[in-house]
């Protein structure tokens, strides 16, 4: 009842917070836990976090195969990730519940149609995320952050000024992700500061990317969140929430940091070796004590919990 005070009030953080708070009460009542779930998904929608939406609604789908909102949900997350097939075969299991349900049939058409218009989709999104990055130094250079401690490094490029034929990537020791593109940090109505956040898994050169992470939310939220299902890469099936190490890395100093999970997104970004750089906070993620990760840690110095 609290996630749906919040959520009719926009308050997306907040609901997702209670929602979050609902389920880890257990309570054993798998359709309770299925409509916790498809509104928690719904409110990370609002706020941009497709991937950890779509998370939701499968485990709601799982819970409740025929629960009708948490099919749509996923459709829609699927859209919004641009995975057209994934969402007309959403759009399919709903529609054979429900051959009437407006949303799905059109869902289902607007995804044939864009199916086939991938690398148009692609051209014309450049010009919005470059107006959004460009309007994200905004925030970035006001004293919302400087009032919170937090140090910026803000590096503008030419390439910011140039737009070419290709989408700007966001791109740190080999990894690349042009999802960030665009991303902005902005204040809600709250006055707290939702960052773009970029995970960086180097054992399986992959990354994830919450577009709007508020700064009062916990690292440990969004990892249960975001591997409530194993990820397709993770064939040895160890990064399991509980079972993964966060660090940042000091780059001037060639120094290793790890991260509370318990820890909110500001705690860490208040850190004195914490700086954020071109507007996007980075943290890298390892599975628990991993022959991959001692051997990235060699020759670094790591502060520890």
């Amino acid at each position: 009842n609290e996630g749906n005070e919040y959520f009719k009030e926009k308050d997306y953080g907040r609901a997702v917070a209670a929602y979050s708070e609902g389920l880890r009460r257990r309570c054993g009542d798998a359709e309770l836990d299925a409509v916790l779930l498809t509104n928690r998904g719904a409110a990370h929608f609002h706020l941009g976090n497709y991937r950890s939406a779509l998370n939701d609604a499968i485990q709601a789908k799982k819970l409740k195969p025929t629960h009708l909102k948490a099919i749509i949900r996923g459709a829609l997350c699927h859209m919004e990730l641009k995975n057209f097939s994934e969402a007309i075969a959403w759009c399919e299991e709903g529609l054979q519940i429900d051959s009437k349900e407006k949303k799905l049939v059109e869902m289902r058409a607007k995804a044939d149609k864009l199916k086939g218009k991938e690398l148009e989709g692609t051209f014309l999104g450049i010009q919005t995320d470059f107006s959004t990055r460009c309007q994200g130094r905004a925030v970035l250079g006001t004293d919302f952050p400087r009032e919170r401690n937090i140090k910026l490094v803000l590096e503008p490029s030419d390439e910011e000024e140039e737009v070419s034929g290709s989408l700007a990537e966001i791109s740190l020791d080999g990894f690349h992700s042009d999802s960030a593109t665009g991303a902005k940090v902005h204040l809600d109505a709250d006055g707290n500061l939702n960052w773009p956040v970029l995970f960086l898994y180097p054992e399986h050169k992959q990354t994830d990317f919450i577009v709007a992470f508020h700064e009062n939310s916990r690292f440990i939220d969004h990892l249960m969140v975001m591997f409530a299902e194993l990820p397709p890469w993770d064939l040895e099936k160890k990064y399991l929430p509980n079972n993964l190490e966060l660090y940042f890395e000091d780059e001037e100093r060639e120094e290793m940091y790890e991260v509370n999970p318990e820890h909110t997104l500001l705690q860490v970004l208040q850190h004195k070796r914490y700086f954020v750089k071109a507007g996007t906070p980075t943290v890298l993620v390892f599975a628990k004590r991993s022959p991959f990760s001692k051997k990235y840690f060699s020759g670094k110095k790591v502060h520890r919990l």
